[in-house]
């Protein structure tokens, strides 16, 4: 057997102690696959008198974690500590330039700086693995990077936040509201005490740019992804949706079109009305899914465990095991080098239906005023919903509309031309169909 991998650890949170006790408790096995013995030789972490619930007494501890990557006992530095700048990414850089391989679960940093931690990674002949910081313990990564790769992706899209989904499904099984079940989300642990990453949509814009870069063949470009997130989705949106055969997701796509010899790159997170028959309608719970359009291995589906100490241990575990083998790839699929330049896609020549939905005032020639904007900017209407109220209420009463197939430049426009108008109360809430 080879000689031993030897371990560098930053952080000790949940999936840090979770890397540990699957070490030790499958050591055995990962050893045998892995070719070599795999242990930790180092730690570090804020607080170093912690109860984490596991033995750390036989590793050599750093309170400063950039020393980890100068240690002369350590092959691989593995980061938990997240966050897309600071202390993980000065991490990153060090152990990269001073010639250590690098596994990460950190997705803010790799979407922010993928590329040039990238580009150190192959300048230094090492590697950077970052499975577990896209949909947890999915091999999806791994599936685009390598199980696809003689693919050319005609689209990539997916499920790709736990929390957004556990909601949104909780919401579509007890017809409550968004603020109710959030409240019980964080009760359970499944939303962090401030939830504004996950349910504004950054968390799965900061996988889906990933997601896209390894797919395509482009440069990472998250400042391109048009993120919404499901904050602004009631229980009458579910149930309507509902009631016209499908269930709102909150999806992640993205897809890219030559023209004229550019690349243009959609990006898109924002919630989605689902058909009933797609394999992503019946993802429920805080569950992510990932699939991906070959164009000759057609419609790949990776579902699973998007998060959670266990998963996403497994998925890190899985990157070092790679590393002990000797596979060295380029992070991205492609050399960084040949990664192309893509302009972001105007998305107002997109055709698709859209769920649109409005506030109004309870008052004589609102559903003109609304039907005259979308007939003015050529936008047909497929079918018409209006929820009355009591009699002598006072709230606002809901309409929403399902348009037929159209660019979405026209939906835009008659929105525009009802910007300001007295009758609405509130900004409309707009969902595109997935087809």
């Amino acid at each position: 057997m080879a000689e031993k991998l030897r371990i560098a650890l930053a952080g000790l949170g949940t999936v840090g102690a979770g890397v540990i006790r699957l070490l030790a408790e499958n050591g055995e096995l990962i050893s045998r696959r892995a070719g070599r013995e795999i242990s930790i030789t180092a730690v570090s972490a804020r607080d170093r008198g912690k109860d984490r619930g596991v033995d750390l007494s036989g590793y050599a501890w750093e309170d400063d974690m950039t020393l980890l990557a100068a240690r002369d006992d350590v092959d691989v530095v593995v980061e938990l500590v997240g966050g897309s700048d600071g202390p993980a990414v000065a991490l990153a850089r060090t152990a990269l330039a001073g010639g250590k391989n690098l596994v990460t679960a950190n997705k803010a940093m790799v979407a922010h700086h993928g590329l040039e931690l990238a580009g150190l990674a192959e300048a230094n002949g090492v590697s950077l693995r970052y499975e577990a910081a896209v949909a947890g313990g999915i091999p999806a990564i791994k599936g685009l990077g390598e199980g696809a790769a003689a693919n050319r992706i005609e689209r990539i899209y997916g499920i790709l936040n736990g929390t957004c989904n556990y909601i949104l499904s909780e919401m579509e099984a007890t017809g409550r509201d968004f603020g109710d079940v959030l409240s019980e989300a964080q009760s359970l642990g499944y939303a962090e005490a401030d939830p504004t990453f996950d349910i504004e949509g950054i968390d799965a814009a900061h996988k889906l740019a990933i997601l896209a870069a390894l797919a395509f063949g482009t440069k990472l470009d998250f400042a391109a992804v048009d993120v919404s997130g499901i904050s602004r989705i009631r229980a009458a949106d579910i149930g309507q949706a509902r009631a016209l055969g499908y269930v709102i997701r909150l999806i992640g796509l993205a897809d890219c079109a030559a023209d004229n010899g550019d690349r243009h790159l959609f990006q898109r997170v924002a919630p989605y009305l689902v058909p009933l028959r797609h394999p992503l309608a019946g993802v429920s719970g805080p569950t992510n899914a990932v699939v991906a359009e070959g164009n000759f291995s057609g419609r790949l589906l990776f579902e699973g465990a998007g998060a959670g100490d266990g998963p996403t241990a497994s998925a890190v575990v899985a990157d070092i095991i790679d590393i002990a083998r000797g596979n060295v790839l380029p992070p991205f699929s492609l050399p960084v080098d040949t990664l192309q330049d893509s302009a972001p896609a105007d998305p107002g020549n997109r055709r698709n239906r859209a769920y649109v939905r409005f506030m109004v005032a309870d008052r004589p020639g609102v559903l003109a005023e609304i039907t005259a904007a979308m007939r003015d900017a050529g936008v047909s209407i497929e079918s018409f919903i209006q929820k009355g109220q009591e009699e002598d209420g006072d709230e606002p009463v809901l309409v929403a509309m399902v348009t037929h197939d159209g660019p979405e430049g026209s939906v835009t426009k008659a929105l525009d031309l009802l910007q300001g108008s007295a009758s609405l109360v509130e900004e409309p809430l707009v969902m595109r169909l997935l087809g």
